[in-house]
C-alpha cells in the first residue's frame, strides 16, 4: 500500500507556514473584487450614473487584467516571484491608498484611474499565487493546494460586499461630500496590503522552478524523464504533449475565448444583481441599503459550489459537470429575465452556485498537454479576464434601455459556447 501524500510536507520540510501566507493573498484580491462589485448602485445613487456609466468600475478593474497580465509574467520571469507577489501588493496598496487620497475631489474619473493600479497589482499577484502554492509541498497533492487557495478567494468575495456596507451606509447628498463614504475603507484595505507586502519582504518563500509552474497548471503527472513525452501520440492520452505553437492548439483557443466568456458574463451578473434586488419594476423589492447582503449571499452560493463541485468532481469527469452547470446557467438566466418574482430571485442565486466551477475548470480544460507552453498559455487565459472590462457597460445599456430583468438574457449566449466548450471544444487534438 502507497504513502498517503502529505499536503504540505516535501522533503522533510513543513510549508504551512508559506502557504498560509499565499492563501492570505488569494483572500486579499477576492475581497477587493467582492467589495467592487457592490459599488455599481451605489456610485449611480451617490453620482446620477446610468447603469452602463457605473458598470466602467468593472471595465477599469477588469481592464488592466489585458494590459498587465504579460507584463507582470516578464518581470516574475526576470526578478522572481516573490519580488513580483510583494509589486503586486504595493501596486495594489497604491491604487487604494490613492482611492482614498482623491476621494475629496468627487471625480469618477480620478477613481476609475485608481481601480486600474488596483487591477494592475491583483493581475499580479493572480499570475504569481498558482505557481507558489505547487512549490508548497509534494508535487502530487498540488492540485489540492490550489483548489484550498482559492477556497480563501470565495470566502473573500462573501465578505467584500459585508467591507461595503459602510459605504451603502453612510452617504451624503451634499456637494463636495458625496464620495467622501469610500475614503475610510480604501484607507484601511490600502495600509493592510501594505502591511502585507512587509511581512513578504521578511519572509523566506522557496525558489519555483519550471516543473513547479507545470505543476501548478495540472501538469503534474507528465513524465520527466526528457524525450519521454514526445513518444506520446494519442491526445486522449494524459501525458500527451502537443509539439504545436501555442495558438495552434483548438482547444487553447478555445479555452481561451470561452474563459473571456465566462469572466465577462460573471462580472454582468455579479455588477448587477444589487440592481435587480431594488430595481423598482421588480417584485420582490428591497431597500438599496441592504444591496450588500444579497450580494454576499450570492457569494456564499458562488463558495458552496466551488467547494461541492470540487468535491464531485473526484466521481464525476470535469468537462461533464462544466456542461451540466453550463446547461443550468442557460437554463435559469430565461427565468431571471421573465420577472417571475421570487421565482426569478431564486433563479438568479441558482446562477451564481452553478458558475462556480467555470474559471479553474476551463482553465485546466485549455492548458491540457501544453508542456513547456503552459506558463505561456497560463499567462494568455490571466489576460482573458479582461472579458470582465467589456460586457458589463452592454448589459448595463441593456437594462437602462429595457430594463433590469431583460438585460440577464445578454449573458445566454456567453455560457452557450462554453456549453460547446465543454462538450467538444476541450478535446485535444493532435
Amino acid at each position: 500500500m502507497s504513502k498517503k501524500k502529505s499536503l504540505f510536507i516535501r522533503d522533510g520540510v513543513n510549508y504551512v507556514a508559506p502557504f498560509a501566507a499565499i492563501s492570505a493573498l488569494f483572500f486579499l484580491w477576492g475581497v477587493a473584487h467582492g467589495m467592487l462589485d457592490t459599488l455599481d448602485k451605489n456610485f449611480q445613487e451617490m453620482l446620477h450614473l446610468k447603469k452602463w456609466q457605473s458598470s466602467f468600475i468593472q471595465f477599469s478593474l477588469y481592464g488592466a487584467y489585458f494590459g498587465m497580465a504579460i507584463p507582470a509574467g516578464l518581470f516574475m520571469k526576470k526578478y522572481g516571484y516573490k519580488k513580483g507577489v510583494i509589486f503586486g501588493l504595493i501596486l495594489f496598496a497604491a491604487g487604494a491608498l490613492l482611492a482614498a487620497a482623491t476621494a475629496p475631489l468627487q471625480s469618477f474619473i480620478l477613481f476609475l484611474i485608481c481601480l486600474l493600479v488596483i487591477g494592475a497589482g491583483l493581475t499580479t499577484l493572480e499570475t504569481a499565487a498558482n505557481p507558489y502554492t505547487t512549490k508548497l509541498g509534494p508535487p502530487e497533492t498540488a492540485e489540492r493546494r490550489i483548489n484550498f487557495s482559492q477556497s480563501f478567494n470565495g470566502l473573500a468575495w462573501v465578505v467584500g460586499p459585508l467591507i461595503a456596507l459602510y459605504v451603502y451606509g453612510n452617504q451624503s447628498h451634499v456637494e463636495g461630500e458625496k464620495m467622501m463614504s469610500i475614503v475610510l475603507p480604501f484607507a484601511i484595505i490600502g495600509l493592510a496590503v501594505l502591511i502585507v507586502a512587509f511581512i513578504f519582504m521578511r519572509l523566506k518563500l522557496p525558489e519555483i522552478t519550471e516543473e513547479d509552474e507545470n505543476a501548478a497548471h495540472g501538469g503534474h503527472g507528465i513524465s520527466a524523464t526528457p524525450g519521454a513525452d514526445m513518444e506520446v501520440s494519442d491526445p486522449a492520452d494524459p501525458r500527451y504533449i502537443s509539439r504545436k505553437p501555442l495558438w495552434e492548439n483548438r482547444h487553447f483557443v478555445l479555452g481561451f475565448i470561452a474563459q473571456a466568456c465566462y469572466v465577462a458574463a460573471q462580472t454582468g451578473v455579479f455588477s448587477y444583481l444589487i440592481n435587480f434586488v431594488t430595481d423598482h419594476d421588480m417584485h420582490p423589492r428591497f431597500d438599496v441599503k441592504y444591496g450588500p447582503y444579497f450580494l454576499s449571499l450570492g457569494f456564499l452560493l458562488f463558495m458552496i459550489g466551488r467547494i461541492s463541485g470540487s468535491a464531485l468532481m473526484k466521481y464525476f469527469k470535469p468537462t461533464r459537470m462544466l456542461a451540466l452547470y453550463a446547461l443550468a446557467v442557460c437554463v435559469l438566466l430565461p427565468v431571471v429575465a421573465s420577472e417571475m418574482g421570487w421565482a426569478s430571485l431564486i433563479a438568479l442565486y441558482g446562477v451564481f452556485f452553478f458558475m462556480s466551477i467555470m474559471f479553474p475548470t476551463i482553465f485546466a480544460l485549455a492548458i491540457k498537454g501544453l508542456g513547456v507552453k503552459t506558463k505561456q498559455g497560463a499567462s494568455f487565459l490571466v489576460m482573458a479576464v479582461a472579458g470582465g472590462a467589456v460586457f458589463p457597460p452592454l448589459m448595463g445599456l441593456i437594462a437602462d434601455t429595457y430594463g433590469m430583468a431583460t438585460g440577464f438574457f445578454v449573458p445566454i449566449p456567453l455560457f452557450l459556447f462554453i456549453l460547446y466548450y465543454a462538450v467538444n471544444g476541450y478535446k485535444v487534438k493532435a
